[in-house]
């Protein structure tokens, strides 16, 4: 039998990680909404613009996968950083010295090869199941 105080942490922990999820979900339409006004009021889209976007549709992605399976993979996160990268390479590149640009594309080859290793990872050693993984599910009341 468990512990009451422990399944009264559980359920309270449940709403606050539910009620931060929303949270961000719902400044990320928000963030995404500006930036169309934005690009609407400009008359123009730029790659800046799109990638941006392509950014928020990716934390929005994430938000709805953790929603969906309590899990959090982790090369969402990477593919952000990623992104968000590239999106600052393109918008300050003509500001940047060489070896701030070397810097971040260094980043993002990093970035890319976690990627990769993790990718192997799951192919080479994969999970019979999550408590193997050392992930912890998240019980659905």
């Amino acid at each position: 039998m468990t512990n009451p105080w422990s399944r009264a942490g559980q359920v309270a922990l449940a709403a606050v990680e539910a009620v931060g999820l929303v949270v961000i979900g719902i400044a990320t339409v928000i963030a995404l909404a500006q930036e169309i006004v934005v690009m609407v009021s400009q008359a123009k889209v730029t790659l800046a613009d799109l990638l941006l976007m392509f950014i928020y549709l990716e934390v929005l992605t994430m938000v709805g996968l953790y929603l969906r399976s309590g899990q959090l993979p982790v090369r969402m996160p990477l593919y952000i950083g990623i992104v968000a990268l590239a999106r600052y390479l393109v918008l300050d590149m003509k500001e940047m010295d060489e070896w701030r640009m070397l810097a971040v594309a260094g980043a993002v080859l990093l970035l890319s090869s976690a990627v990769l290793l993790i990718r192997y990872g799951h192919v080479r050693f994969p999970y019979t199941d999550d408590s193997e993984a050392g992930i912890p599910r998240r019980r659905r009341s």
